[in-house]
């Protein structure tokens, strides 16, 4: 069953709000929505995956500034009070989470350690 919530666990900037916005007119399915996902790989052990995508059974389903956004359970726990956001530079373009649960990060920005991972690499191995 799709978990629909009034309060969003994941917040969009005005700018990434008015992006998304337009890149789902160019969608032949209404029924599209942003999807927050995070997957293990980067040196830094995850990554973030963006897509548009329709909401399946056990997604938390969140509608901010009228666009609606799913996660997975699983990426829940790590992207929990997230901001996505659109920015534009001299690199080039393209949308960017700001996320309060990460303690390391690549040099290039591409993956992410969390607060828990990062305590088990610090912790020596009990035999």
């Amino acid at each position: 069953m799709t978990d629909t919530t009034t309060t969003a666990a994941i917040t969009l900037s005005d700018k990434a709000a008015a992006k998304i916005g337009e890149l789902l007119v160019g969608q032949e399915a209404n029924d599209q929505a942003l999807r927050v996902a995070v997957r293990g790989g980067g040196c830094s052990g995850f990554q973030y995956a963006l897509a548009f995508d329709q909401a399946k059974d056990d997604d938390h389903v969140f509608t901010v500034d009228g666009v609606s956004v799913v996660v997975d359970k699983v990426s829940m726990q790590f992207v929990f009070g997230s901001e996505v956001d659109y920015v534009e530079g001299l690199q080039g373009a393209g949308f960017q989470v700001n996320n309060p649960n990460v303690v390391a990060a690549c040099g290039c920005g591409s993956s992410f350690q969390v607060k828990d991972d990062a305590e088990a690499e610090a912790s020596p191995a009990v035999a």
